[in-house]
């Protein structure tokens, strides 16, 4: 039985190709893409590629060099947001965001109104976290230079209608964070007219933490600063950042090992694939949402159906949640987590920031139709706690 429901923290467990890939790398390869021409070296410039090729065919992005690889994906979401504000800083900024955004986006955004740069919070229904694409369209002026949304949320499992939103963008740069979606839920990145798209390397994607990135379409690099500068492996013989895709944005030695996992990870969804995991995620929210509204003393944050939402749930009890979250650990060894879970305006468009947040519950590629009706018999208990002790 699968005890860990936090993968909308990061993933558990992982395929076991990623773990043996890893491995590989350290006892067989250890070298460092782009600098040097030894076998070793190259080998590893040839998984870099490759990993590079697996997302974007993922999400159908079209240039291989326009995927960025980044410390994880609050990294690429810094990259994006002060790279463009960077690139205006002698025009008015205003960036267009949302209430169901995580601190990654909304931090960057506060620590930018120091240098005058101003944002739009766009708010949310209170029932199911979803976003008007006319209220984003109506918060827009002459001025905005960059709209910033989660696709899906890691408070409710919302799932914006990211393709709506890119229609009343135009020509504004749309910036998508994919954190709760990438892997598991469809996404076409020149359909959806997204302009930028931060992904982590573990969550949905099943890779090892500290991997993640930013996809770009052709044409953002103009617009779009660099904020690191250093080594690259390639021209060297300049003092200045390199203006060529990857190595404009790519500065220092990457996380191999950890991309090694990446793209053994990658492998192992393409064989699956995305539907068929999509599929399953949402059986066990219908699972999920079917057995919790048979409990009493609990409520499901958020969409009440799996329409619109991807497998995160916020649940809402009598108690405070840290108290529930201990209690389902002690009872039945359950993993989640209670909190505010780094979007407070989540949690204030949904009503649950007084009461300290929620317990959140999320789900896996590797979780059973059995795994669900455990988590809900040990909510079940946990939600009316005499019955743990009868």
């Amino acid at each position: 039985m699968l005890s860990y429901f936090d993968n909308a923290a990061t993933s558990f467990p992982k395929p076991q190709c990623v773990v043996e890939a890893m491995v590989s790398y350290q006892e067989n390869c250890g070298a460092s893409p782009g600098r040097g021409a030894y076998a070793e070296a190259t080998d590893a410039t040839n998984v870099l590629d490759k990993c590079r090729s697996e997302l974007c065919e993922l999400i159908h992005a079209p240039l291989d060099t326009h995927c960025i690889f980044t410390l994880n994906c609050t990294d690429a979401l810094n990259l994006a947001i002060n790279g463009i504000a960077s690139h205006f800083q002698d025009e008015e900024v205003h960036i267009v965001t949302t209430a169901m955004d995580h601190n990654s986006v909304l931090r960057p955004l506060h620590a930018l109104q120091k240098t005058g740069v101003t944002h739009t919070v766009v708010q949310a229904c209170k029932e199911t976290g979803l976003v008007n694409p006319s209220d984003i369209a109506e918060a827009i002026t002459p001025c905005t230079k960059l709209v910033a949304i989660a696709h899906g949320s890691n408070v409710t499992g919302t799932v914006q209608n990211v393709a709506e939103i890119g229609r009343t963008c135009q020509d504004i740069p749309l910036l998508v964070d994919a954190a709760q979606t990438i892997g598991h839920t469809p996404i076409d990145m020149q359909a959806m007219n997204i302009a930028m798209l931060a992904f982590p390397g573990h969550k949905g994607l099943l890779g090892p933490l500290g991997t993640g990135g930013l996809i770009i379409r052709s044409g953002i690099e103009h617009i779009l600063e660099p904020h690191r500068f250093g080594g690259t492996g390639s021209a060297s013989e300049f003092p200045v950042q390199p203006s060529e895709l990857p190595d404009k944005y790519e500065s220092g030695s990457h996380n191999m090992i950890g991309i090694y996992g990446l793209a053994a990870s990658l492998q192992w969804i393409k064989e699956q694939g995305v539907l068929t995991l999509h599929k399953h995620e949402m059986n066990l929210c219908s699972a999920f949402i079917e057995g919790i509204r048979r409990v009493s003393g609990v409520n499901i944050v958020g969409p009440q159906t799996i329409e619109n939402r991807c497998g995160v749930f916020s649940l809402r009890f009598e108690e405070q949640p840290h108290i529930v979250a201990k209690r389902l650990e002690d009872i039945s060894g359950i993993k989640s987590r209670a909190g505010l879970h780094c979007a407070p305006f989540a949690h204030q468009t949904m009503g649950s920031d007084t009461l300290g947040g929620t317990v959140r519950v999320s789900f896996g590629p590797f979780h059973t139709l059995e795994d669900v009706q455990y988590i809900v018999e040990a909510i079940k208990k946990c939600a009316l706690p005499q019955l743990a002790v009868t």
